[in-house]
């Protein structure tokens, strides 16, 4: 499977932006999906998953619950992740990630050894 993350770009702190995966591939409803983050000098992170299929379920780091939102659509194959009231720590590469095992059950997956398949990140700058 390839995946093709868009969306990044410099934003003012408060701002919004929308990051988009496109998945090419496996079938990509039957797969959670989820997306991480890398800042600068930093280990790359958890931000947010999506369950497979089209009744989902989502999980989310605390330190964008509320703020941001993972979703899905299936007919296009792409993943979305709404970011709201954006903040300089935010600041990272975003990347988004396919889950390694077909239609998982339970919740979707926060660890990054859950994931098989990569894009190649897009990154988010906040500005203060």
């Amino acid at each position: 499977v390839q995946l093709q993350a868009s969306g990044g770009g410099l934003v003012q702190a408060g701002g919004s932006l929308r990051l988009s995966c496109a998945a090419s591939g496996r079938t990509f409803s039957s797969y959670a999906m989820g997306w991480f983050r890398q800042a600068p000098g930093k280990e790359r992170e958890f931000v947010a998953a999506i369950s497979w299929g089209g009744v989902t379920t989502s999980s989310y780091a605390d330190s964008v619950k509320g703020r941001f939102t993972i979703s899905r659509d299936n007919g296009k194959n792409t993943v979305y992740l709404e970011m709201n009231s954006l903040k300089p720590e935010d600041t990272a590469v975003y990347y988004c990630a396919q889950d390694a095992i077909i239609r998982r059950t339970g919740v979707p997956g926060t660890r990054q050894n859950m994931y098989a398949s990569w894009g190649q990140g897009t990154l988010v700058t906040v500005s203060s």
